[in-house]
């Protein structure tokens, strides 16, 4: 069988240097799974991926796509059916057409969840997840605080925790996205700038966090790091600011701080199944009921993957840019 693939040949520029061609997929062995992809979403990740920055570097050519939906065409493993919706938990290269793929990389989904918000549902939604539910201990009117909270995990972990209970104070670099970020629930909306811990201290009164949520870095994640209750958790997942940390001493003598990252590969990859499959049935079941959802900007068939690649890299977007093989020709 032919698939239709999005490869690069050579590390660079994503939008040049991929292109849309065929490739012969091998004969489906048993335990495999034949995939019939929906939508897959371009990440920032894809992006590093192609551009040879990110933390795996292929053997080349290789197809880009750390996440996507697809449909189960032929089916050689136990637990799997023709139909089936899926969802990919390890790394195939999901920018194709069709995928054989051993069946452990990839989770069955209901299939009531919409394509496009099932594509997105292993990176975002899970880090959002771990961040809230792996590192503290957390109890309904706690208070989290966290930056970038415009972004996709930003605007999960602030729809998981309402449903949890939590208090969120969600941290940003611009005015203007207060009205939106407390539409899907969150508490309250600050800037990134000297007076936060002021701020922070003002709202929560003697309950200050106890957990902290950083995409960022730099002189963010030591405001965060001050704004901390004592024996509080700042978990980075991102460093978008592309400083590292240089940690005050007083935070770890005075506060006993603990500093943790999470990277959500790693975690789906030691992880047991049952564990990770729990995690998703509950993200997909909130997704169902309208109470989780992740912004679309624009979907593009694959035959136009540079200007996708080209508008995913854009600044202010209104959401996800995501490929939509449906829309193959």
């Amino acid at each position: 069988m032919i698939s239709q693939s999005i490869r690069f040949h050579t590390f660079g520029k994503a939008e040049e240097v991929t292109q849309l061609e065929p490739v012969r997929l091998p004969d489906l062995q048993s335990g495999e799974v034949l995939v019939r992809m929906l939508v897959t979403p371009i990440n920032p990740a894809d992006l590093n991926f192609i551009q040879g920055n990110y933390g795996v570097r292929p053997e080349l050519p290789d197809s880009p796509g750390i996440e996507g939906c697809g449909e189960v065409l032929e089916s050689q493993a136990e637990g799997f059916e023709v139909g089936d919706k899926v969802i990919f938990i390890e790394r195939v290269g999901t920018w194709q057409s069709h995928i054989v793929c051993d069946a452990r990389k990839v989770l069955r989904i209901p299939s009531q969840i919409a394509p496009e918000q099932a594509a997105m549902l292993k990176v975002n939604p899970a880090t959002a997840w771990r961040v809230l539910k792996g590192f503290e201990q957390l109890e309904a009117g706690d208070w989290v605080i966290q930056n970038a909270a415009n972004s996709g995990v930003g605007q999960c972990l602030i729809q998981i925790a309402k449903q949890m209970g939590l208090h969120t104070i969600n941290v940003v670099r611009r005015d203007g996205l207060e009205e939106s970020l407390k539409a899907l629930g969150g508490d309250h909306v600050l800037i990134d700038d000297a007076e936060l811990v002021e701020k922070v201290r003002a709202i929560c009164g003697e309950k200050l966090p106890r957990l902290a949520s950083n995409a960022v870095g730099g002189d963010s994640a030591l405001r965060q790091m001050d704004a901390l209750g004592e024996y509080g958790t700042q978990v980075t997942f991102g460093a978008m600011s592309m400083r590292s940390l240089k940690v005050p001493n007083k935070f770890l003598i005075f506060k006993g701080i603990s500093l943790r990252g999470l990277w959500i590969t790693k975690w789906l990859a030691a992880a047991p199944r049952e564990e990770v499959q729990q995690v998703y049935d509950q993200l997909a079941a909130w997704v169902i009921e309208g109470k989780l959802e992740q912004s679309i900007d624009t979907l593009y068939p694959p035959e136009k993957v540079s200007e996708a690649l080209v508008h995913a890299q854009q600044g202010e977007r209104g959401g996800k840019v995501l490929i939509d093989w449906r829309a193959l020709a």
